[in-house]
Formats: structure tokens, sequence, C-alpha cells
């Protein structure tokens, strides 16, 4: 599986190399980090990617990438499956993006190409969530095409049924 392309956006599916530059602080020789890039989040996601790589269990990840503009290459963010497929065909999905490539909708082509992904993958249900103070992520999601199906008295939970 390569990286996805949207009008805007290569969502470029991050190798082993990606996440250890990302570990470390040091791009690959060809690419482009936006000045903000990466951010805590993606270090964290790359950690995470990295140990269930060397777990080696066999077990199908539908993919980490990082979202790179088109126009210049630079990477500005990351989405991606925060695990496998459970046991019922559902996946969470999280994303993120540099602070200067907020406001754009870039998340939300992001969100949109990964939920098509999704859907041609044969996942069922990609999940979602949001801090109910963090109104632009509930936008990016209710762009993307998911529906807001419950609450509590700090998160909104959002997901898409693919099938």
């Amino acid at each position: 599986m390569g990286d996805l392309l949207t009008e805007r956006l290569r969502l470029h599916r991050l190798s082993a190399a990606d996440a250890e530059g990302l570990v470390s602080g040091t791009p690959e020789a060809t690419a482009c980090w936006a000045p903000e890039y990466p951010m805590d989040g993606d270090v964290r996601v790359a950690r995470h990617f990295l140990t269930f790589r060397a777990a080696g269990d066999g077990v199908w990840h539908p993919g980490t990438y990082q979202i790179r503009r088109r126009e210049d290459g630079c990477a500005i963010g990351g989405v991606g499956f925060h695990g496998p497929v459970d046991e019922d065909g559902s996946v969470t999905v999280g994303y993120g993006l540099v602070p200067s490539a907020r406001g754009r909708g870039y998340a939300s082509e992001a969100l949109r190409a990964l939920l098509t992904f999704a859907r041609e993958s044969g996942i069922a249900r990609v999940k979602g969530d949001a801090d109910l103070d963090n109104l632009a992520s509930q936008r990016v999601m209710t762009a993307a095409g998911m529906r807001l199906v419950g609450a509590d008295d700090r998160v909104r939970y959002y997901e898409a049924l693919l099938t």
C-alpha cells in the first residue's frame, strides 16, 4: 500500500525510516518538514508505530500517514489509525496539523481520504473523538462525513459506518 492522494495533499504512508526520523527529529535528506513539524503527537505516533512493527505479530494495521502538501511536499501533520481493526471491524482514527496549516480544510481533506481508504479496505466502522472544547476537531470529523454518536462530560464521540 502506498500514498493516498487528494486534490491538495499527499498522505505519505509512514515507513520505519520516516518514523525513526520523527523520533530522532531528523528528516530524511529528501524530506521537507514545515517549521513546526513534527509536533509532540507526531513523535508519539511514530514511537507507537515502531513498537507495533517491532512486535511483528502479523496483525494488519491500516496505517499511519504524514500529511504533505502536494505543492511543495512539506509535511504539515499526520493522520492515521490508532491500531489494527478490532474483531467488530472498527478502528479509531486520529489527526493533527501544525498551527500554520490549520483552518484551510487540510484535516477534513485528509480524513475524507482516509475514510475512503478504510471503506475500500473492508473496514466496517471508523471512530473518532474530540474534547468538548475542541470545536475545530469536531468540525473536521463532521466535514469528513462522520456523525456524532455520543458524548460524556469531556468528550464527543463520532463514527462513520462504511459498510
